[in-house]
């Protein structure tokens, strides 16, 4: 429900706001991350290790960023 409003004020933030093209970028980067962080936590659990942050970043990939911006438009 969050996420459902969130999209919406940046929807209205990029057609309003000069600035809201990079703030939309960001948001995209950070979903993102985030659902990233939470696949490689559960996968590092059940391997018995620690996820780092680094390990998360090194396999992203601007294909990933364009299919995540093109579902949340």
């Amino acid at each position: 429900m969050v996420w459902a409003w969130l999209r919406m004020v940046m929807a209205v933030a990029v057609i309003l706001m000069p600035g809201g093209f990079p703030l939309l970028l960001v948001y995209i980067a950070v979903r993102t991350l985030r659902s990233r962080w939470h696949n490689a936590r559960l996968e590092a659990h059940s391997n018995g290790r620690e996820a780092s942050l680094r390990d998360v970043v090194a396999t992203l990939q601007l294909k990933e960023l364009v299919r995540e911006a093109r579902a949340a438009l």
